[in-house]
């Protein structure tokens, strides 16, 4: 993700949960997410046309959602149910980025209206 300040991306994403694995600042970072091996890297440089959204799976939603408000975090809307049958929180990272918190349980890969997998 691209961001034009990356020590206020250090420590917004430290205070969402993720564990640094690279600190190349000013120009590079590396995470890891707190569930599983994956890793979300952060790029300096300028934003453009909108930023990114990135969505994050919390199994606890409403509660992280707590946790984080109270640690400075601000939200734009959220926790809701949405028509998809996921519960999301949306907020932005200080470069703009867009960040979903959601909680989709096992409709985030069986919804209703999956597709058949045999076509």
């Amino acid at each position: 993700m691209t961001m034009p300040d990356l020590d206020a991306g250090w420590l917004f994403y430290c205070t969402l949960g993720l564990k640094p694995v690279v600190d190349a600042r000013p120009r590079y970072a590396r995470f890891i997410c707190p569930d599983g091996d994956s890793t979300f890297s952060l790029h300096q440089g300028e934003i453009g046309c909108g930023g990114t959204t990135v969505y994050f799976e919390c199994s606890d939603l409403d509660e992280t959602v707590g946790i984080l408000g109270n640690a400075g975090i601000h939200f734009v809307s959220g926790p809701e149910d949405k028509s998809w049958l996921w519960r999301e929180a949306e907020l932005y990272d200080p470069g703009g980025n867009r960040i979903i918190l959601y909680f989709a349980g096992s409709n985030r890969l069986d919804p209703p209206w999956r597709m058949d997998s045999s076509r």
